[in-house]
């Protein structure tokens, strides 16, 4: 996503009506990042002595993780390096794939030509969001095969896929900002006149959920799978969205969640992006100032923060109780007290 400007150290006003108490800041702050603390209710989730970790480094834009619970590791995306990277306890980081997406001769119509969001599917595949070959590409860990599995939409090219969710069914819902064309909205060789959020089915079926974000970014489903949250990185809606879903996995309605424009201001480091919801359904959602954690009421509930650097993604691993998030050119982590949603 395209660089927003650096975290101050306090902020006199974090959402409508929260005040950041001096408390909040209390103490040295971890070499990698922090947690800030403006509701109770967050020690229920992140214990007050939790630490952040740093596992990896030296990325461009760090991107869309994904734990592989066959293998116990961790694998992200550098989109604008065109590289993927692996990361266990054991091995340390490795470059997974290269290239993680486009592999065609260098073209300047590409942006960011790697994968970005990533996913495991019901079968233990790799599903990739390829924003360089604007496709939604499904990889097997055994054959190294990769599989597109659509990449147009009534005839026109996909702007450049950016994250997905897989529902219990099979369907996998997914993102299309034009981020990884060059230009971006603007690009030449983009074929349709909106964003889209979509819904495939793996009868091969491709339905439009919503078009009217400029640019929907991060896209996860409620513990129940009956609302499913997309934001929009647009700086004059910069929102989360729910959408109450039917039997057919359709949107029935739409509310908004969160709205995150009064975290927004000179020197704030990023914008609505990635997100994942844990057991209760609380969303860490990242936004302005790093990866928020927010109630299912949308209550903003704290921060968990890399000063100077942009979180814009995150994923629970290991057993459950670590969420990584990537953060710039780096991933970090930090144990949690409850397990990501549906984790199994």
């Amino acid at each position: 996503m395209p660089s927003v400007p650096a975290v101050p150290t306090r902020r006199a006003v974090l959402a409508a009506g929260v005040a950041l108490s001096a408390a909040a800041y209390a103490g040295a702050p971890p070499a990698f990042g922090r947690v800030r603390r403006l509701d109770p209710a967050l020690d229920a989730l992140i214990a007050p002595d939790a630490e952040i970790e740093q596992i990896a480094s030296g990325l461009k834009w760090a991107e869309g993780p994904v734990w592989v619970k066959d293998g116990g590791f961790l694998l992200f995306s550098d989109p604008p390096m065109n590289t993927m990277y692996r990361w266990s306890r054991a091995d340390g980081q490795s470059v997974f794939m290269h290239p993680s997406g486009y592999a065609g001769p260098d073209t300047p119509t590409l942006r960011e030509p790697g994968s970005n969001g990533l996913a495991i599917d019901a079968t233990g595949a790799l599903v990739i969001c390829d924003s360089g070959d604007r496709s939604l590409v499904r990889y097997d860990f055994k054959t190294k095969q990769r599989t597109s599995l659509v990449d147009r939409y009534e005839g026109k090219r996909l702007n450049s896929p950016n994250d997905c969710a897989i529902a219990k069914s099979g369907a996998i819902y997914f993102t299309d900002p034009p981020y990884g064309l060059t230009g971006i909205e603007k690009s030449p060789v983009k074929e349709l006149p909106f964003s889209g959020i979509y819904r495939w089915t793996p009868d091969g079926k491709l339905a439009l959920l919503d078009k009217s974000f400029l640019y929907p970014n991060g896209i996860a489903f409620s513990p129940d799978e009956q609302t499913l949250y997309v934001d929009n990185t647009d700086s004059n809606q910069p929102i989360i969205r729910a959408y109450k879903l039917g039997a057919d996995g359709m949107p029935v309605s739409a509310t908004t969640l969160f709205d995150t424009k009064p975290l927004m201001g000179p020197g704030v480091l990023g914008a609505p992006d990635g997100m994942k919801l844990d057991a209760l359904g609380n969303l860490y959602a990242a936004g302005p100032g790093g990866l928020l954690v927010i109630s299912p009421q949308g209550k903003l509930l704290g921060v968990i923060e890399a000063p100077g650097r942009t979180t814009p993604n995150c994923a629970f691993g290991e057993d459950g109780f670590t969420l990584f998030f990537a953060a710039t050119d780096a991933v970090g982590r930090i144990r949690l007290k409850v397990k990501g949603a549906n984790w199994r």
